[in-house]
């Protein structure tokens, strides 16, 4: 599947409300040292937003140079549909647990995006290995005419008694808004600016409904899409959903399934 041709698609309360800590990647430019991160080469004119299940999302940035930017975010297990899709800019990892990252699946996905570059989070680049590249708190980088910033840094506890791994949020920028659109990946993370479209956890092992609730008001974004919802039975989704629409003031979307959004 082309990328041209696609149409298919103690936790909350410490992470709503500021920035976590973290050091940026001397093999990177880090955010503070980029004169504007604001300011892309390009500007972007649309984008549009493949859904393929749970955390997987494919967004397609069209820059008025002609160029897209294809990025793909956390090709998992409870995904599906991804195997195909060539042409891609970057595939962004947000952290290790396997629905979030298909091991089994990802090699050939990588051999069929060459020109792909490949970003996760530390734990996970360092599991994968070359050509993955790590990505801390406070990094800034390029992908085409696109600003791409990690956040947050850690996982959503699930228990007190259950380590807690790295997870990066990303924050993927263009000429015209620093935050186009945010995945925060097993996070609740506010990035503490305004978002326009945020891709937003509507059910998980570490989040009660109502955490799902406050962090959509929290992060406040213009326009939302569920993710991380395959854990929900398929029936039951609309009561998730509902919430997330009828309890906050933002404009909430559900994606259909393989067939791309314009936004």
């Amino acid at each position: 599947m082309a990328v041209g041709s696609t149409h298919a698609e103690s936790g909350m309360a410490s992470q709503i409300g500021g920035h976590c800590p973290g050091t940026a990647n001397a093999d990177q430019p880090a955010l503070g040292a980029m004169a504007n991160p604001q300011v892309a080469r390009s500007h972007n004119i649309g984008m549009e937003l493949t859904h393929f299940g749970h955390s997987c999302l494919l967004a397609q940035f069209k820059g008025d140079s002609g160029a897209d930017a294809t990025v793909l975010f956390d090709p998992g297990n409870f995904s599906h549909g991804f195997e195909g899709i060539t042409g891609l800019s970057a595939i962004l990892i947000t952290h290790q647990h396997p629905d979030h990252a298909d091991t089994a699946r990802l090699p050939a996905l990588v051999d069929a995006n060459p020109q792909a570059v490949l970003y996760a989070d530390p734990q996970t680049a360092a599991q994968l290995g070359e050509p993955w590249r790590a990505v801390h708190v406070g990094d800034a980088f390029s992908i085409d005419h696109l600003t791409v910033r990690g956040v947050g840094g850690r996982h959503a506890v699930i228990h007190p008694e259950i380590p807690v791994i790295d997870n990066i949020s990303y924050l993927i920028g263009d000429g015209s808004h620093a935050a186009r659109l945010m995945h925060p990946g097993d996070a609740l993370f506010t990035p503490g600016e305004p978002v326009d479209v945020l891709a937003t956890p509507a059910a998980a092992p570490w989040m009660k409904i109502s955490e799902a609730v406050d962090y959509l008001r929290a992060v406040a974004p213009t326009r939302a899409v569920p993710i991380h919802q395959a854990i929900i039975e398929p029936n039951a989704r609309g009561i998730y959903y509902g919430r997330l629409s009828e309890m906050t003031d933002t404009d909430f979307q559900v994606l259909e399934p393989e067939n791309g959004t314009e936004f």
